[in-house]
C-alpha cells in the first residue's frame, strides 16, 4: 500500500470513531496532534481509536486531540479533511449517530455534564491566556524549524569555508524569516483575538520597519526591531480592541474607510511611541535574565527547569515559556533554555526503559514502549507520558528525576561558560541535534548537549528501576492473565486493599492524565 493510501486508511479508520462528519465542527492539526472540535463527545469511542495502529494517544482539552505524531499528522490531516467534505457532501442532512443504548434525555444530560466538567477544568482564565499565546506562536514553529536547520547548515559551511558563493545564498533564507517574525505574530495574534489579521501584521510591520531609527521616544532613537515579538504581540492586540471599537460605532456607510485607518494609526502612534520602548526593555530583561541565571546559578537552575518541565507540561504551564524562547531566539539566535528544558525528555525515555525491563511479563505495557520509545527518543514523549509512566504514578516522578539530573549537567557547562542552545523552538531529544548552537562551536555544543541526554537517560533508568516501583506494584504488574483471573475472587476489607492499590493508583492516574492536559507538549 503506496504512503498516501495508508494515510488515507488511517483516517478512514478514525472518522467513524469520533461519530462521523456531522459530529465535527472544525479540523485542525499542531505538530504532533490532530485537533477536532466536535458537537458531541459522548459519540466518540476513546478505546477503539486509541487501539488503532498509527494512533499514539488521545487527549481531551479544549479541542478533542488524536496524538499521531510529527510528520504523520501533517499526511492524515488533508486526508481526513477530505473525508469529511466527501461524507458532508453524500449525505448533507444527516445527524451525528445516535447513542442506541440512550434516550435523548439521557445523551443530552450526559452531554451536558461532560461539558460543564471539562469547562470547569480547562477554562481558567490563566489556562485560556496560555492557550491564546500557544495558538500564536504554534503555528510559526515549522517555519522556526525551517530556517534554524538552514541557519546551523550555514555557520557549518562558514566555520569550514566551502561554497563561499553559496553561504550568503543561505544566510538570507535563513534569516528572512526572523527579519519579519513581528508581522507574522501581529497576524496570528489578530487572527486569535478575533481581529482582521491583515491589520494586526500592518501595525506589527512598524517594529521591524527601518524608518523606525529616525524616530525619537523617551528621549532616545528607536531601532528597527526594538520589541520584537513581544512588541508585535501587544501592539496587534491593541489594534484589535480599536478595530472592534470602530465597528461599533462607525456608521456602516463609512466603515470600510475609517475603521482601517484609524486602527493603524491609533495602535501605531501608540507602538511607536509607547509599546516598542516598553517591550523592548522586556525584552532585553527577558536575555538578561536568563544569560544570569544560567552564568551564576546554572547546574540549579538546570536541575530545576529540568525536573519541573514534565509537570509544567502537564498543567500547561509550559506554554508561557514560547514568547520567551522566541524572544531569545530573535536576541541571540538561540534560546539556551530548550535544551535544558529537552533534558525531560530523557529522564522520560530512562524510565520507559526501566519500566519495560521490570515488568517483564506485561505484554501490554512492554507493546506500548516498543511502538512508542522510538518517538520518544526523537523527542515525542506524549505516548509514553499518557501511555507509561504517568498511570503507572511512581515512574512519572522518577522520570522527573532523570530530567533533572540531565537538566543540570547542561547548566553546570552554562555556569562554567560553554553555553548550549537551539536555533528554533519545537523539537527535542536527537531531533534537536541539527538545531544546536552555542558559543564556543558545534562540536562543544553537541558534545553537552549528548552529555546531557546520556545522563538523563541513565538517571531516569535507575531511578524508575530501583525506586519506581512498590513490590506490589511489582507483584500486581506482573501478574500473568490466570493469576489475574484468580485474583478476581470475591475478597473484601484488608484482604482486598494490598491486591488492588497499584491497580487503583495507576487507574486513577491515568483518569486524571485525561483532565486540563495542554494542547502542545513542546520540548519533551
Amino acid at each position: 500500500m503506496s504512503t498516501d493510501n495508508k494515510n488515507r486508511a488511517t483516517a478512514a479508520a478514525i472518522l467513524p470513531l469520533v461519530g462521523g462528519a456531522a459530529n465535527i465542527d472544525s479540523v485542525a492539526h499542531c505538530m504532533t496532534r490532530l485537533r477536532l472540535t466536535l458537537h458531541d463527545r459522548t459519540l466518540v469511542q476513546d478505546e477503539a481509536l486509541a487501539a488503532l495502529p498509527d494512533v499514539m494517544g488521545v487527549v481531551e482539552d479544549e479541542t478533542y486531540q488524536i496524538v499521531l505524531g510529527p510528520g504523520k499528522v501533517a499526511r492524515v490531516t488533508p486526508e481526513f479533511e477530505a473525508l469529511v467534505e466527501e461524507e458532508r457532501a453524500a449525505r448533507p442532512d444527516a445527524p451525528a449517530a445516535p447513542q442506541a443504548s440512550l434516550s435523548a434525555d439521557e445523551l443530552a444530560e450526559r452531554g451536558a455534564e461532560l461539558k460543564a466538567a471539562q469547562k470547569a477544568r480547562n477554562q481558567t482564565p490563566v489556562k485560556l491566556f496560555l492557550r491564546r499565546i500557544a495558538n500564536i506562536f504554534v503555528p510559526l514553529i515549522p517555519a522556526l524549524i525551517g530556517c534554524g536547520i538552514i541557519a546551523g547548515l550555514n555557520g557549518l559551511l562558514v566555520n569550514l569555508g566551502w561554497l563561499p558563493s553559496v553561504t550568503p545564498a543561505l544566510a538570507a533564507i535563513a534569516s528572512g524569516f526572523m527579519a519579519l517574525i513581528a508581522v507574522f505574530v501581529g497576524i496570528n495574534t489578530a487572527k486569535e483575538f478575533g481581529g482582521t489579521p491583515i491589520l494586526g501584521g500592518a501595525v506589527a510591520a512598524i517594529i521591524v520597519f527601518p524608518g523606525v531609527a529616525n524616530i525619537e521616544a523617551f528621549g532616545q532613537k528607536l531601532s528597527p526591531g526594538q520589541g520584537g515579538v513581544l512588541g508585535a504581540l501587544g501592539a496587534a492586540v491593541l489594534a484589535t480592541y480599536i478595530e472592534k471599537w470602530c465597528r461599533k460605532w462607525v456608521p456602516e456607510a463609512v466603515d470600510v474607510l475609517v475603521t482601517p485607518t484609524l486602527t493603524v494609526l491609533l495602535s501605531g502612534l501608540v507602538t511607536i511611541f509607547g509599546l516598542m520602548f516598553v517591550a523592548g526593555e522586556v525584552s532585553t530583561a527577558i536575555g538578561t535574565g536568563a544569560n544570569w541565571l544560567l552564568d551564576n546559578t546554572g547546574a540549579f537552575a538546570g536541575l530545576v527547569l529540568g525536573g519541573l518541565f514534565l509537570p509544567l507540561v502537564m498543567l500547561g504551564l509550559h506554554q508561557a515559556l514560547i514568547p520567551i524562547h522566541t524572544t531569545l531566539i530573535e536576541q541571540q539566535g538561540y534560546t539556551v533554555l530548550l535544551p535544558i528544558l529537552a533534558m525531560a525528555g530523557a529522564g522520560q525515555v530512562g524510565c520507559a526503559i526501566a519500566v519495560f525491563k521490570r515488568l517483564k511479563r506485561n505484554a501490554s505495557i512492554r507493546t506500548t514502549i516498543k511502538s512508542a520509545l522510538p518517538a520518544g527518543f526523537l523527542g515525542v514523549g506524549e505516548p509514553l507520558i499518557y501511555g507509561v509512566s504517568l498511570p503507572l504514578g511512581r515512574p512519572f516522578i522518577t522520570a522527573c528525576v532523570g530530567g533533572a539530573a540531565g537538566g543540570a549537567f547542561v547548566g553546570f557547562f552554562s555556569m562554567i561558560g560553554d553555553k548550549v542552545g537551539s536555533t528554533a523552538i519545537g523539537p527535542s531529544g536527537w531531533a534537536l541535534f541539527p538545531l544546536l548552537d552555542g558559543n564556543k562551536g558545534l562540536g562543544a555544543t553537541i558534545a553537552v548537549y549528548a552529555g546531557g541526554l546520556l545522563v538523563g537517560y541513565v538517571v531516569g533508568f535507575l531511578a524508575t528501576y530501583f525506586f519506581g516501583f512498590s513490590k506490589q506494584m511489582l507483584v500486581d504488574l506482573n501478574a500473568a492473565p490466570e493469576d489475574t483471573a484468580a485474583d478476581e475472587s470475591p475478597t473484601t476489607g484488608a484482604e482486598a486493599e494490598p491486591a488492588t492499590a497499584a491497580a487503583t493508583a495507576a487507574a486513577a492516574a491515568a483518569a486524571a492524565a485525561t483532565d486540563g492536559r495542554p494542547k502542545e507538549p513542546a520540548g519533551v
